[in-house]
């Protein structure tokens, strides 16, 4: 009798356990038997496991595509600098981008699917552990009821042994039951648990596709106007894109000599300008725009005018007329309007560390004269056909160089 209310107390204890939030390890989730396939043959999963398969399929065939234009990208940078080439290799890029936006949007499908999927899921365990449940505390009243009478009771009540020994056998049968029904309501549990977590996990999955397709939307964006900005500076012409390039590469070793002159040239104004109780900075103290979104990086081997020059910057999306802030303090050393040519702001800072701001829609501070970090000095551009943004740009960004003794070095490993 004894050994019968303590089984029940643990019972007890043990559904109430089970009826609390609690965290199952991935062994233990791993352990029991196909917890994730216990609605596997429900119509429903199964016509949403069907969906799936689809897109999955759809998404690896737009895959090969892809892989197939990347190739041809390769093939086009390494052919000969010519108008045609620079076309054909912008027409792979936009088409390529096209299949990249049709196989995220595809993705983002597939992640909303398997959510629903999920979402089913979890619903129906639940509802089956509310079941399991009260199946349990129906059985528990059974064996505490038995409980209170003895063999000799159960013997006395009914008319026959053949009825007695029934009557044994049903109390078996309810601790067996209850048993089964302890070891479903565990199952389903742990399956709850695993369901939750694979939902949380495809929600931010889900979010980050989405961030995906907005970069990828607007890469296809800048190659569409890459192409038609060239098309209208060269007139479709051979010799003026020739020219163009030309004029480039020139205007990149002249900053290269500029940053090298100007750095030497104001190192001793730096030094008296800065506060006595400010230290020199080895590395600067913010990005000179919220956006962190790089479309080029340094020395990017997909660079589309690498064969000119490597790139010595970093490019990073933005709108046009976003405000450029001075990411460390320093001094002005050179601010250049050209109109609707290449436009930019050089800025000389502590320790042999410069700063190019390129293609900026507009200069708000002045030659020789000190900022703070922070302080704002122009504002974004790179819209094709704008003030600032030269003839060869693919689209609104801000092109930001960071020079160590007059020397290109990546941004990355000086921003915070």
């Amino acid at each position: 009798m004894k050994n019968r209310r303590k089984f029940i107390f643990l019972l007890i204890l043990g559904l109430l356990i089970l009826s609390s939030p609690f965290i199952v390890s991935s062994q233990e989730a791993n352990s029991t038997a196909d917890t994730t396939d216990l609605y596997a043959n429900n119509p429903d999963i199964q016509d949403l496991n069907q969906q799936i398969e689809t897109n999955k399929t759809k998404i690896d065939n737009l895959k090969k595509a892809t892989e197939e234009y990347a190739q041809k990208i390769e093939e086009f940078k390494n052919k000969a600098v010519s108008l045609k080439n620079q076309l054909g290799l912008l027409d792979n890029q936009i088409t390529k981008a096209e299949l990249d936006i049709n196989t995220n949007q595809l993705e983002i499908d597939k992640t909303k699917l398997e959510i629903d999927s999920l979402d089913w899921r979890i619903n129906k365990e639940q509802k089956e552990i509310e079941e399991q449940k009260n199946n349990l505390i129906e059985y528990i009243k059974q064996i505490d009821k038995s409980d209170r009478k003895s063999y000799l009771e159960i013997l006395i009540l009914n008319d026959s042994f053949a009825e007695f020994f029934n009557q044994i056998s049903y109390l078996e049968q309810v601790q067996s039951d209850l048993k089964i029904s302890v070891d479903r309501l565990k199952l389903l549990q742990n399956a709850l648990t695993v369901q939750k977590a694979d939902k949380e996990r495809q929600k931010s999955d889900l979010e980050k596709l989405k961030k995906d397709l907005i970069t990828k939307q607007d890469k296809l964006k800048d190659d569409l106007a890459a192409k038609e900005n060239l098309l209208i500076t060269t007139r479709s012409s051979e010799v003026q894109f020739q020219n163009l390039l030309i004029q480039a590469k020139q205007q990149q070793n002249e900053i290269d000599s500029e940053v090298l002159q100007l750095q030497e040239q104001v190192k001793n104004k730096i030094q008296r300008l800065r506060t006595e109780n400010t230290s020199p900075q080895n590395t600067l103290v913010d990005w000179p725009i919220a956006s962190r979104e790089i479309t080029a990086y340094f020395h990017d081997p997909d660079y589309p005018f690498r064969y000119v020059y490597e790139h010595p910057a970093i490019d990073i999306r933005t709108k046009q007329g976003t405000p450029i802030r001075a990411p460390a303090a320093g001094y002005v050393a050179r601010t250049v309007d050209a109109g609707y040519g290449y436009s930019y702001i050089i800025i000389i800072h502590d320790n042999g560390i410069s700063t190019v701001y390129g293609h900026v829609s507009a200069i708000y501070v002045k030659e020789d004269t000190y900022v703070k970090v922070g302080d704002i000095i122009g504002l974004t551009g790179a819209l094709p056909g704008t003030r600032g943004a030269g003839r060869l740009t693919t689209g609104p960004h801000l092109h930001f160089e960071v020079r160590l003794n007059g020397i290109p070095v990546n941004p990355l490993e000086y921003l915070p």
